[in-house]
């Protein structure tokens, strides 16, 4: 069993040695073991984001113009990156190529999803992204993962929203549905990035059951609703 040591305590003059495999120092060691460009310095790992047992986000940057970062951590077809899936029982991985470019970087964060815009706010550390209705779900990941790490990656909160430019004539406000759904209600879609009907629609209920506070009940209601007015 691989862990790490993350302190040594003394209790009733006996040490007491505490090992962790959750803490982003364990995925750190595996990626110096497995990779022997981070282990001679030529790959630096910039930040490392986990949600143990579920996903985790690596930034890694090279002093050599000549390594890819990303290539070299995820090795020949996979080789590398693999052994370290397998030691975390399959914890999914994204190996990402860190840059100082903050707009790039969020963008990054955000992969598969394809960004189609971004609009940050620096003094709140807010980050607005805009994508195609198809790649919202992307962006914000299976119950919400994606979403979360690439916060804690970038250290920006990440508001996401679906690209009006398209299809406009064909999606309504959510504004328009302040008749028949309470204002708390539409405030907590818009929290996580929903400002209209079909952007609502495209996230399925369990998701938005783990990033709203709204209870399952109230959810299949809202969609009921909703999809009623694309019948």
């Amino acid at each position: 069993m691989r862990a790490v040591v993350v302190r040594v305590e003394m209790k009733n003059n006996n040490p007491l040695i505490i090992l962790s495999r959750s803490t982003p120092l364990f995925l750190h060691r595996l990626f110096e073991l497995e990779v022997p460009e981070i282990f001679d310095g030529l790959i630096t790992i910039k930040n490392i984001v986990r949600i143990p047992g579920e996903r985790a986000k690596v930034a890694v940057e090279s002093y050599d113009e000549r390594i890819d970062p990303v290539g070299a951590c995820v090795g020949m077809k996979g080789s590398r990156i693999h052994g370290i899936v397998r030691e975390l029982r399959n914890e999914n991985i994204d190996v990402i190529n860190f840059t100082n470019n903050l707009q790039l970087f969020i963008q990054r964060s955000l992969s598969p999803a394809k960004i189609s815009s971004i609009r940050l706010n620096e003094e709140d550390q807010r980050a607005e992204v805009f994508l195609k209705p198809e790649e919202v779900s992307l962006a914000i990941g299976k119950g919400g993962l994606n979403i979360k790490l690439a916060s804690m990656l970038t250290g920006y909160e990440i508001d996401v929203f679906r690209d009006v430019i398209e299809d406009d004539d064909e999606d309504i406000d959510l504004e328009e549905f302040a008749d028949e759904i309470e204002g708390w209600i539409l405030d907590e879609l818009k929290a996580i990035g929903c400002d209209t009907a079909k952007s609502v629609l495209e996230i399925l209920p369990q998701d938005l059951l783990k990033r709203t506070d709204l209870e399952e009940e109230t959810i299949r209601d809202v969609m009921k609703i909703l999809s009623s007015e694309f019948e």
